[in-house]
């Protein structure tokens, strides 16, 4: 995502905590293609995070695992607030959570331009997981309409002391609601952020809607090397050599981060087509190395 929460650059963590990135161990992980050996044998690679979502209809994400963040992001312009507990992130009862945008303001919450419109939900791991390098993966499907703006991302765990962008930001999936078939992935560092972060867009055969069913999103980060995919399909790869002299800033451990977005600098906001509730449902999160 481009942004961050006040009073951070850009889609940084929202909270206090958030920014006490303390290393998390590795927890196992499955579901990416086998890696060799350095001997040349096949290694079978291991899940270090999961989450399949399962737990009662309403129930709040596992805090184990995941934190949720509050308030509003002023550096994006965007128009929501994000809430704490199951108000807008929550299991559905069938192994989903589902990220919630409402128009709405049930507690006067109060933004950047005033008083907010719309909540939302904004989580991460931050503190309880990071990863340097793997497969990391989930599947979703996006919600749709003008100002919607779902995002699946990684930032780097000393964003506290390093700040964004020297921290790092590798972007597995973001969809603006003006581009219902086409997805982005992005990173972004020293002298390449913001709007000249370096990525590419993916795009659905026919016009089809990213929002209509469920897709795989994911990275293979590998040493000097990131690759995106759609479905198992690649549809770029980013080493080194792409970020232009500036330094290549992913070869230390980040975090994971989910959110659902209403209006921005980048999406724009939402207009008079555009419906609500709008949800982003993700059926699993997982990363392996």
């Amino acid at each position: 995502m481009r942004s961050s929460l006040r009073p951070l650059s850009r889609r940084l963590p929202l909270g206090a905590a958030a920014l006490l990135c303390v290393a998390a161990a590795f927890v196992p992980t499955a579901n990416a293609a086998d890696a060799d050996d350095a001997d040349g044998g096949a290694r079978t690679a291991a899940v270090t995070f999961s989450d399949d979502f399962d737990g009662p209809a309403g129930s709040a994400v596992d805090g184990a695992k995941w934190q949720t963040e509050t308030g509003d992001n002023v550096n994006n312009h965007e128009r929501q607030y994000y809430t704490a507990g199951n108000n807008n992130a929550a299991l559905d009862g069938q192994g989903n959570l589902v990220i919630t945008a409402r128009k709405e303001n049930p507690a006067n919450y109060q933004c950047w331009y005033g008083s907010c419109q719309y909540t939302s939900a904004r989580l991460n791991t931050s503190g309880k997981f990071q990863t340097t390098h793997g497969h990391v993966e989930a599947r979703m499907k996006i919600p749709r309409g003008q100002g919607m703006w779902p995002a699946f991302w990684m930032l780097g765990s000393d964003i506290g002391s390093a700040g964004w962008p020297n921290c790092g930001e590798i972007d597995v999936m973001e969809n603006v609601g003006s581009e219902p078939s086409t997805v982005h992935g992005t990173i972004h560092g020293p002298g390449y952020s913001g709007a000249g972060g370096i990525g590419a867009g993916h795009s659905l055969p026919g016009g089809q809607a990213f929002a209509d069913a469920f897709h795989t999103f994911a990275v293979d980060w590998t040493p000097n090397k990131i690759t995106w995919s759609v479905d198992g399909t690649v549809y770029q790869t980013r080493t080194p050599a792409d970020v232009g002299g500036n330094q290549w800033v992913f070869e230390k451990p980040f975090f994971l981060i989910l959110n659902l977005a209403v209006g921005g600098d980048w999406p724009g906001d939402p207009d008079a087509g555009t419906q609500f509730p709008q949800q982003l449902v993700v059926d699993y999160v997982r990363v392996s190395t």
